[in-house]
């Protein structure tokens, strides 16, 4: 439900959120007046180094390629210093943290404005000494009460206008699979109270008159506990009243509201298994990874902020373009560079080895050319570094596009959504644009060697026995 079927305003639901911690590390004794919430600090996608204090994302192989130290970022030169022999291993979570999901953005900002903190060394020596993992475990708790305390979600309930966004479109996308005969799941970690609210507000008022949230789905689940709902078995309870009286019941029936349960209970109940399920989340781990590793269910991930990126995307497609041709002219004037060095290098060696680019040239005349040559690439790479740095900054000045590691390559987030998630939009709505008895079909892959533009230029010269003449 959160995030995917109710979208809140992250400025507004995380902004609490971050506040509520706040108050509790105020209790706690830290210094915290003055601190203020703010959701462009951070992305989803990036991952914190709880050993060094920061915020660092990477490319999809864990290459890190831009670092935040506290609430400021650091220079290319220094995470490279920092990074340069490291990689990203989301597997040792005793170092590293995954923001997968919008709830990760309160916890980045609080961290990062306390480790701003513990470096100036204004953390009260009474609270005892801490390092940078330490403080994320203070923050944590700080963060997990204000969870469990429930203010947060009772002030949602309160005034759901001011934390929820409408999306008229959603109840008819649902209305149409389940009139196409799609059996429709709704499996929330949210209590039957908060989940009844929420979808009371985002859906009834676009349904017909004669129907209710409810009436969408052939089975209900709220408190599932995932990601354990996808891994084992927990005792299952029915919900009776609207009060939250529940009765204990060992398979779920069409039309039923839950508690708790497993997946494969779902599974059994149905009558359906495995990839001809899917299910639609917005957390990689807690929602696609486990549902496939265990179930091998088909996944499909909302990532609303992709609708930013891609208009970010558009708008800079000028300011793209010619970046790259800044690239691609530096790329042939070192190729002539390299030439020039390869025959100063034949000549020492043998001394009538020549190249393409040197014929003709005396000793004399290529070191100048050299030297002329560097000063160009020189000058080209005062243009293309700071664009480079600035590139995605219409998605975030200081982060760049979610998709993206850098210019050239895919983010983490990107590869862990390749690999965990069969499809992937901005909403759920999006299926309305397509019939119900749509299949998605994945894209052709193209390789590194699957170059059309270089096969075509080279065909001719490759002859029906692929040696050359």
């Amino acid at each position: 439900m959160d995030y995917t079927l109710v979208h809140y305003n992250v400025k507004a639901w995380e902004g609490r959120a971050y506040d509520y911690c706040m108050e509790n590390l105020k209790k706690m004794g830290f210094p915290v007046d003055g601190l203020t919430f703010d959701p462009d600090l951070v992305i989803r996608g990036l991952v914190i180094d709880k050993e060094r204090g920061n915020l660092v994302k990477a490319d999809r192989f864990g290459c890190i390629k831009r670092a935040m130290h506290g609430t400021k970022m650091l220079s290319t030169h220094a995470v490279r210093e920092i990074y340069g022999r490291e990689m990203v291993d989301l597997r040792l979570e005793g170092r590293w943290v995954f923001l997968s999901t919008f709830f990760s953005v309160s916890e980045a900002v609080a961290y990062m404005q306390m480790v701003d903190m513990l470096d100036d060394g204004v953390i009260p020596a009474n609270l005892g000494s801490f390092d940078y993992k330490g403080l994320y475990k203070a923050m944590g708790m700080a963060l997990v009460t204000a969870h469990l305390e429930g203010h947060l979600k009772n002030e949602i309930m309160s005034n759901p206008e001011q934390f929820v966004e409408l999306d008229p479109e959603l109840p008819f996308t649902l209305l149409d699979q389940k009139e196409a005969g799609k059996k429709l799941v709704l499996i929330t970690n949210s209590d039957y109270h908060y989940t009844n609210k929420m979808m009371h507000y985002s859906f009834n008022r676009f349904l017909p008159s004669d129907m209710g949230w409810r009436d969408l789905f052939d089975i209900i689940v709220v408190s599932a506990n995932k990601p354990e709902f996808f891994q084992m078995s927990h005792p299952m309870y029915e919900l009776v009243t609207d009060e939250g009286l529940m009765r204990p019941c060992f398979k779920a029936q069409i039309g039923g509201l839950y508690s708790g349960g497993s997946a494969k209970m779902v599974e059994r109940s149905l009558n359906i298994h495995g990839n001809d399920i899917l299910y639609i989340g917005d957390h990689i781990y807690t929602d696609l990874n486990q549902s496939k590793v265990h179930l091998q269910w088909r996944t499909a991930l909302i990532c609303r902020e992709l609708e930013e990126e891609y208009n970010a995307l558009i708008h800079s497609r000028g300011y793209r373009q010619s970046l790259l041709e800044l690239i691609n002219q530096k790329e042939v004037v070192g190729d002539i560079f390299n030439q020039l060095q390869l025959t100063l290098q034949r000549r020492s060696k043998r001394l009538n080895a020549q190249t393409v680019a040197a014929t003709d040239m005396d000793n004399e005349n290529l070191s100048q050319s050299m030297q002329k040559l560097l000063v160009v690439m020189q000058i080209l790479d005062g243009k293309i570094a700071p664009m480079l740095e600035a590139d995605g900054a219409l998605f975030n000045k200081r982060w760049g596009y979610l998709s993206r590691g850098d210019f050239w390559d895919k983010s983490h987030l990107m590869r862990q959504i390749e690999k965990y998630a069969d499809i992937y939009t901005s909403r759920v709505s999006n299926f309305l644009y397509y019939t119900p008895f749509m299949y998605f079909r994945s894209q052709e892959q193209n390789l590194a060697h699957d170059s059309y533009t270089n096969y075509c230029s080279q065909v001719d010269q490759f002859p029906s026995n692929g040696k050359l003449d």
